[in-house]
């Protein structure tokens, strides 16, 4: 078998790391398709069998929360063990192959619990990965590295809901939809194995450093961190949007999902793009992003439908960082070592944060648009001298 990461203490090429990132990106992008898909058809899947809007509602916001909320247990896991490639499969598995088992649910409960496992095997996978991705990604430029896969992971984004589209178009069922997603599963999980063969110890992408003996994160990290968590505070989930653009008549409801996946497109542009500018500019390109992100909440919420197609596009512009830079800034701050407890605390803060700020916003929609845009704006623009400080601590 042809290895391209072999010999102990030799760095590998460059064409070598991208082709790596490419590859994982690639298995995001299928992956993407899959779970994407699914939950573009999952609420009205719900519905059909029999399950209730709160059900459908405490599934949506639990099942993040543990998504995000177990990530500080297999962070901790990939640093314990260093179990890379086990865990980044395991994980995967356990995300991909819950979807199609939908077409088999014959109950709401069971929908339910597959949906939930399918979230727990992104939490298991996603440090793990995110170490290789960061190995790799020091050899090309880390925001590129980040971006470049980000953009691929957001084909898949879009391409998995327009697939379920066409699916019901074309009058099939809701069981043979999800079943459908059995295909983009394990070319994933064949993309995967394929990519674990090829390259078997991704760590040796960056150079070894001396080990750092530390007991905890750099005081930059923690900054970083209170940033990212008032940009998450702030950030609309899209669900909340689709339901404003519903109950006003903003938009009708077949442009509803276009608009989803023309925000997914410019968030893997952005991702690209503002990868490129991190990898010159350094942490004060979140500053802006940061500051363009903010006009979304009230063009989208306070707009007529012309200023909604530029206030998602702003929407897609934060997604993008989010997604990419904000994560190849962790690995500028924390050694290697240490990167998947930093990735799973990282993920935890931004996803508990995510959550309860989008609870904020559910109950501030209902009682004043203004309130809820006003907390959006605010909480994003409160990131900004946190970005620009961590820059100063770094010095």
């Amino acid at each position: 078998m042809n290895q391209e990461v072999t010999s102990a203490g030799t760095v590998p090429s460059q064409s070598a790391a991208l082709k790596f990132v490419v590859l994982l990106g690639v298995v995001s992008l299928f992956a993407d398709i899959t779970y994407e898909g699914a939950r573009s058809l999952s609420g009205p899947y719900l519905n059909l069998l029999g399950a209730s809007a709160t059900v459908v509602g405490v599934t949506a916001g639990f099942g993040e929360f543990i998504g995000y909320a177990l990530r500080l247990v297999s962070g901790w896991l990939t640093d314990r063990t260093r179990r890379y490639w086990a865990l980044t499969i395991i994980g995967y598995a356990v995300n991909l192959l819950a979807v199609p088992l939908l077409a088999l649910a014959g109950s709401w409960e069971i929908a339910v619990g597959l949906l939930i496992a399918e979230r727990l095997g992104k939490a298991i996978r996603t440090p793990a990965r995110d170490v290789m991705l960061s190995h790799a990604a020091g050899r090309l430029g880390r925001g590129w590295g980040f971006g470049l896969h980000e953009a691929l992971d957001q084909i898949g984004g879009v391409s998995g809901p327009l697939l379920m589209a066409a699916a019901l178009y074309a009058r099939t069922d809701y069981p043979t939809a999800f079943g459908l997603l059995l295909i983009p599963a394990l070319l994933a999980l064949a993309v995967l194995v394929a990519a674990r063969f090829r390259y078997s110890q991704p760590e040796q992408f960056e150079p070894r450093t001396p080990k750092l003996e530390t007991r905890g994160f750099p005081r930059a990290f923690w900054i970083y961190l209170a940033a990212v968590a008032l940009v998450a505070a702030g950030f609309a989930d899209f669900p909340l949007i689709a339901f404003h653009l519903k109950q006003q008549q903003v938009a009708p409801d077949n442009w509803i999902p276009l608009l989803y996946a023309a925000a997914m497109a410019v968030d893997a542009v952005a991702a690209l793009i503002f990868g490129r500018l991190f990898d010159k500019v350094g942490l004060p390109i979140l500053a802006a992003v940061a500051l363009l992100s903010s006009l979304f909440a009230p063009l989208v919420f306070l707009g007529s439908l012309a200023w909604v197609f530029l206030g998602m596009a702003l929407w897609g512009v934060g997604m993008g960082a989010q997604e990419s830079i904000m994560k190849a800034a962790v690995a500028e701050m924390v050694p290697s070592d240490r990167r998947g407890s930093a990735y799973g605390l990282f993920n935890f803060g931004y996803g508990s944060v995510w959550f309860l700020g989008s609870a904020l916003m559910g109950f501030l929609y209902d009682r004043s648009l203004y309130a809820l845009v006003a907390f959006s704006v605010v909480m994003q623009l409160a990131s900004i001298p946190l970005f620009l400080l961590v820059r100063t601590g770094k010095k």
